[in-house]
């Protein structure tokens, strides 16, 4: 009786942690997802609304400042792919796989 008892319980650990890698790639890819479609929204489907991708005179009237906010984007992007890539892999605690222990809500 030991041995069976034994064997379900191996059995039942190697399910959670399938389990537990299942929802962590669930989550992986929600992120990925997310990571996506919010990007795309915000800075394509938005300007795109209100301005139907017309030029419009620069800042001030400074080209400098064209230049000045591509370069601000593009120093904002390492900062972006770091917080979605933490926020991924932070297993259990991201919203798209809650957790398990009652009273706790993120």
């Amino acid at each position: 009786m030991t041995t069976g008892n034994h064997e379900g319980k191996v059995g039942m650990s190697s399910q959670r942690v399938s389990g537990t890698a299942v929802q962590r790639t669930i989550a992986v890819l929600g992120s990925a997802v997310f990571f996506v479609v919010a990007p795309c929204t915000l800075a394509g489907l938005v300007p795109w609304s209100i301005t139907g991708w017309q030029l419009r005179p620069p800042f001030l009237g400074l080209e400098l400042t064209r230049g000045i906010g591509a370069i601000m984007i593009l120093a904002g992007v390492p900062g972006l792919v770091d917080a979605f890539a933490r926020f991924a892999f932070a297993g259990s605690r991201h919203p798209r796989a809650p957790s398990r222990r009652p009273g706790i809500s993120w």
